[in-house]
């Protein structure tokens, strides 16, 4: 018992470990993204780092000089305050080490430019601007700023609220129009599209899916599926055309990263278990979702 708790501490630390360099990748990435493909070409990105770009380019035109990183912790401070009453420390910590991070290397690096294409800046700077969040994502913890109140409010409804996070930035984006010219603006929503479709494919915590199993044994499916995951079992008996032999149908809706892990505990006690899953549009009752850590 002692070995096994010391091998999980183990395996917490090497996750956690793990997660703090995904972290540092994930601000390394958008700084690069910042002063490579958004600068030349005058995009604004999305949540409060796009607050902190456009409060600097506001008041760039009245002589102030209001340095983006500084703008990033102060936005950021009052949601993560939140997110660590109601959301859990391990997310925002790891949340506050992006955030952190991402203001520290626009102070300490400079990466010069090399598309001198507008679309081509759009396009490949919107797809890694998703991608770099969803690093972050993916590790239990954010970017900050309006993934804070995404991951919480999802937290809530067991939903990815996304899209709404979107038409947020374009309100955004509405005003950076008014006051620098409406070509950046609609260049800077073609890129928060883009990094919103990235993140939705990326990150699909909040994805249900349902898998059926067909078994002649269905006690040793249910003991094996409920040892991996806490959702419930529905089970039906059914006859087989083909075998023409009782068979039963056990089906139950699970977050889609539990899928995999479900699906291989059920097939090592029932090897020749029929498998079928699909997409859940929407799932009503009670639900179980894994909190963050």
């Amino acid at each position: 018992m002692l070995d096994t708790l010391k091998e999980l501490q183990k395996q917490k630390k090497i996750r956690f470990c793990i997660s703090v360099f995904m972290v540092t990748l994930s601000a390394f990435v958008q700084v690069y993204i910042m002063q490579v493909f958004m600068e030349p070409s005058n995009l604004l990105s999305g949540g409060f780092t796009g607050i902190s770009l456009l409060i600097n380019k506001i008041l760039a035109l009245v002589g102030i000089n209001f340095p983006v990183s500084v703008g990033i912790i102060l936005l950021n401070a009052p949601a993560a305050i939140l997110c660590y009453k109601y959301v859990s420390k391990r997310f925002t910590f790891l949340s506050c080490l992006q955030f952190g991070l991402v203001s520290l290397f626009l102070e300490i690096f400079t990466f010069e430019p090399f598309i001198d294409d507008q679309t081509l800046n759009v396009l490949f700077g919107g797809l890694l601007w998703g991608f770099s969040i969803s690093l972050a994502l993916r590790t239990g913890g954010s970017t900050g700023g309006t993934d804070f109140i995404a991951q919480f409010v999802s937290n809530k409804i067991h939903k990815g609220i996304w899209d709404y996070v979107f038409a947020f930035n374009c309100c955004m984006l509405v005003i950076f129009g008014a006051i620098f010219g409406w070509v950046h603006a609609g260049y800077s929503i073609v890129f928060q599209f883009l990094s919103t479709k990235a993140i939705s494919s990326l990150y699909q915590r909040y994805n249900q899916v349902t898998i059926e199993f067909i078994t002649s044994d269905p006690d040793s499916v249910i003991d094996a599926f409920m040892a991996v995951v806490r959702h419930g079992m529905s089970v039906f008996e059914g006859y087989g055309g083909y075998s023409q032999r009782k068979i039963y149908s056990c089906k139950a809706v699970v977050s889609s990263y539990e899928v995999h892990d479900a699906i291989e505990n059920v097939r090592k006690v029932d090897p020749k278990v029929i498998v079928n899953t699909y997409h859940t549009a929407n799932f009503y009752g009670n639900f179980y979702q894994k909190p963050i850590e």
